[in-house]
């Protein structure tokens, strides 16, 4: 039992379960699949309470905090709707700092990077947290540098990662650190999922608001458009992906979105690109290479002609702006 890698997870009232349930799901699994040395995985909470997850589900601690000895492998500081309470207890800040001078290395999910940074361990880093949740970080801690955009970042023995699931691409990412790639890909093929999703990967994909398209073919050209924003999506190369012509391409996007393959990309570019500009520091030009944009004029000109609104403007205004013309996609049926 001693040489296990023992993780501690950190948890709280108003934690997000799946916080907690993707990187210590995973690294049982890993264990089953004959991780060595394996994973010795623990939840803590202050005075070993019992925490109500944010959707009221007890959780029992096998550990207080204040006990907890010896050093660790890794400290996961979980995220959810408890997070700014966290931030503020002296008690458990004061823990986390403790620990994470026990730890090899330091992990927060989700809006766990909110509690990180209280505690100090942020500062004059690179991080990333949901993409919600960014600018109010930034905001607060002016001292880390938020970039919402990746899944997860790595600045030193610090790991921070985006909104909930991507806990699982982190996790992934470590087991693949520890115990290399064979190992990380027989537990991703066990979750059913991905392997794994890369760290720099926009999380922006996910949050095209529009129904889906009836068209499978359009709907998966769709998906692989949001996540793969800075690549080669032009109508030829988006053909050839689905095994069709151009021509047909367009008749498809015409007949199921109202809109040509060209017109998508840059409606899906020019709105991921609104998220991020209002959910992170990120001057423009980073952001216009990381939705695809060839320059930050190229980018400035989408954003006039999508919402009538410079991204200066848009980072300034307390809600989203709405487009000024609505695709068939993105209109609301009756």
């Amino acid at each position: 039992m001693d040489n296990n890698r023992r993780v501690l997870i950190v948890a709280y009232d108003g934690a997000q379960i799946l916080d907690i349930a993707c990187p210590s799901g995973a690294l049982d699994i890993a264990n089953r699949y004959g991780a060595e040395p394996p994973y010795s995985i623990e939840l803590g909470t202050l005075g070993r309470r019992v925490a109500r997850s944010s959707a009221g589900i007890p959780m029992g601690a096998g550990q207080g905090l204040e006990t907890v000895a010896g050093q660790l492998d890794t400290l996961f500081v979980v995220g959810g709707i408890g997070c700014e309470d966290a931030a503020s207890d002296e008690s458990l800040l004061g823990q986390v700092r403790r620990l994470a001078r026990l730890s090899r290395r330091v992990a927060s999910v989700c809006t766990g990077a909110y509690v990180l940074a209280a505690a100090g361990l942020l500062d004059h880093r690179r991080v990333t947290t949901h993409w919600g949740w960014g600018k109010r970080l930034a905001e607060r801690h002016p001292a880390v540098a938020v970039d919402v955009a990746p899944l997860y970042i790595r600045d030193g023995n610090i790991y921070t990662s985006a909104g909930v699931t991507s806990a699982l691409d982190l996790t992934l990412a470590l087991i693949e650190d520890d115990h290399g790639p064979t190992l990380a890909r027989a537990v991703a093929r066990e979750l059913v999922t991905h392997l794994h999703r890369p760290a720099d990967q926009a999380q922006i994909s996910m949050f095209l608001a529009a129904p889906p398209p009836e068209n499978r073919l359009v709907r998966d050209l769709m998906g692989h458009i949001a996540s793969h924003l800075a690549e080669d999506l032009t109508p030829a190369t988006l053909a050839a992906r689905a095994g069709v012509s151009p021509r047909h391409l367009t008749r498809l996007f015409t007949a199921h979105l109202g809109t040509t393959p060209a017109q998508a990309v840059r409606v899906a570019r020019t709105e991921a690109a609104a998220h991020l500009v209002r959910s992170s520091g990120l001057p423009m030009t980073a952001v216009a290479r990381r939705c695809g944009f060839g320059s930050a004029e190229t980018l400035r000109q989408a954003l006039l002609d999508h919402y009538g609104e410079t991204g200066d403007r848009i980072r300034r205004m307390p809600d989203m702006p709405t487009a000024r013309v609505a695709s068939k996609q993105e209109t609301p049926g009756p």
